[in-house]
């Protein structure tokens, strides 16, 4: 699981985090709380994950339980059937 958060953490990092410290952001720290992403930024995310791991994300599934941090996408790709 840990290859899966560091992709994910390096995409957020390179295009939502310019300036700031990357060692800030923890596995759960939570996107919106810590203003790493706004609405636009989750679409941006989201395209991402269907793009980088080959996966669709539903309508019902653009949740915080899902896509809030690094844990959350780690857990949600995992029952997509997406393995590190």
């Amino acid at each position: 699981m840990s290859d899966i958060k560091q992709q994910i953490r390096t995409f957020v990092v390179d295009n939502f985090m310019i300036g700031d410290d990357p060692a800030s952001l923890s596995d759960s720290d939570s996107f919106t709380r810590s203003h790493v992403l706004d609405s636009t930024g989750f679409l941006e995310l989201v395209s991402f994950l269907e793009k980088e791991f080959g996966v669709e994300v539903g309508d019902n599934e653009l949740t915080p339980e899902n896509l809030d941090s690094l844990d959350n996408l780690a857990r949600f790709l995992s029952r997509k059937g997406v393995v590190a």
